[in-house]
């Protein structure tokens, strides 16, 4: 049977007080990427037909990073069943056979899971929803999944249960898919008539089976269905997550010498051959190429590292920055903005910001590129070929032409030509016996 096509309609307008934060819930990151972005990354490998946001007021950071899919406004927050309605009157079905509904704050939904459903409901025909289960030990406080015989029959929440019903550990994970042609009917069927006044999307269960549909249950893991309502709770997802993700990187052939002390970000790539020091942290949109070697505690985010580079120990490399093939960025070495050619080193101590670096250049330790004037950024240009004595200041905007030498202690205002030695440097002066004289006025001998 062929797979439904299908449409995605996200709820992420929730406030999250409990996160104890002015940043909206779904804009926490995690690994690197804001909740609703895994969301969004699950649901993009499956190419729905339309993937819809529904979001609060004051929430255009949140639509931002939805891009490009559409945004809904949702005015009031009475519910679940409320939101959903909200986003079907919006246009969130899209002419599609069946509308899965995801949270924003369920980050580690996986695309597997989302296409079991689907193919659960496309396997039959005389179902009209589809709700995602899962198994714990510990289930208070969890809505029960009530299957008998294949089907669900009802969702009972806590307070509601039997004894019987309590002793159930199939939960209820509050993902959801609907066909979409019984979907209308069965949201116009929800009420409020219950303690806080609110429309329960789970209640559609009940209208389902009383119009004569079959409802039906998929389970996921608990992990991957965690729901993001606290800090402890983003914790937790974020300790899962690494735990996968450096179980991915072990399996493509990333060599993680302390695997528990690097931490990765969702959308790190790597070469073959990568080697991976302890205490090494990878922010987001971060790319290794083949035989790239990060040493111990490192820190990287937003760039780009060439093949055979080495960075670190204790370096930093910040947005922008783009390492050309067998590039070292050695021990406390700080890059922002900042390409380098093929076999340029800055093996220590240095600042290179807003910054070309030509190939085979060379970076002496102590070099600061003198890029911020209070107001405005400004480029450093290094030619190919260029050496950089150490203890070098470079006020930019600036450049040095291929093959041109600075002399170590420099501050350099002015471009210098090709093949050119420059420096900065008052003459030495020397005075003979003056530090035996000094020491006497204080009764100090060697």
């Amino acid at each position: 049977m062929e797979s439904l096509n299908f449409s995605v309609l996200v709820l992420a307008a929730g406030k999250g007080t409990r996160m104890r934060s002015t940043l909206p819930k779904v804009m926490h990151p995690l690994a690197g990427l804001p909740l609703i972005r895994h969301v969004l990354n699950a649901a993009e490998t499956l190419t729905p037909k339309q993937i819809s946001v529904l979001i609060g007021e004051e929430m255009a950071d949140v639509a931002a990073v939805s891009k490009p899919h559409k945004t809904l406004l949702q005015k009031d927050r009475l519910g679940t069943g409320h939101a959903v309605q909200q986003g079907v009157a919006g246009g969130a079905l899209a002419e599609a056979e069946a509308l899965v509904v995801l949270y924003g704050d369920t980050p580690l939904i996986t695309p597997d899971t989302i296409q079991a459903m689907l193919a659960k409901l496309s396997q039959n025909p005389e179902a009209a929803l589809v709700v995602l289960g899962f198994h714990t030990a510990t289930p208070t406080g969890y809505g029960r999944l009530v299957v008998e015989h294949g089907a669900l029959q009802r969702i009972v929440e806590e307070k509601e249960a039997s004894e019987v019903e309590k002793k159930i550990t199939f939960c209820n994970a509050g993902i959801m898919l609907f066909r979409s042609n019984v979907l209308p009917e069965l949201l116009a069927k929800l009420d409020n008539n219950n303690q806080k006044q609110e429309y329960y999307l789970t209640d559609t269960i009940h209208h389902a089976r009383n119009a004569g549909y079959t409802c039906l249950t998929v389970e996921a893991t608990a992990e991957e269905v965690l729901g993001i309502n606290s800090k402890a709770e983003l914790a937790q997802a974020e300790n899962i997550l690494q735990q996968q993700l450096r179980a991915q990187a072990l399996e493509q052939g990333v060599t993680l010498i302390v695997p528990e002390t690097v931490f990765l970000s969702k959308d790190t790539t790597f070469g073959g051959d990568v080697v991976i020091e302890p205490n090494v942290f990878i922010g987001a949109n971060v790319h290794l190429a083949d035989g790239v070697h990060i040493k111990a505690f490192s820190h990287l985010e937003g760039a780009t590292i060439g093949a055979h580079s080495t960075v670190g120990p204790f370096a930093r490399l910040r947005a922008g920055t783009v390492l050309g093939k067998n590039v070292k960025i050695g021990n406390f070495v700080e890059t922002k903005k900042a390409t380098f050619g093929d076999e340029a080193k800055a093996s220590h101590l240095s600042y290179i910001g807003d910054a070309t670096v030509g190939n085979h250049a060379n970076i002496g330790a102590g070099t600061i590129t003198c890029n911020y004037n209070g107001f405005t950024k400004a480029e450093t240009v290094i030619g190919e070929g260029v050496f950089v004595g150490s203890n070098t200041a470079l006020v930019a905007p600036i450049t040095l032409e291929k093959g041109a030498i600075i002399g170590a202690g420099s501050t350099i205002t002015q471009n210098v030509p090709a093949d050119s030695l420059s420096l900065t440097r008052p003459p030495q002066t020397i005075i003979t016996g003056w530090a035996t004289a000094f020491r006497a006025r204080f009764k100090k001998e060697i």
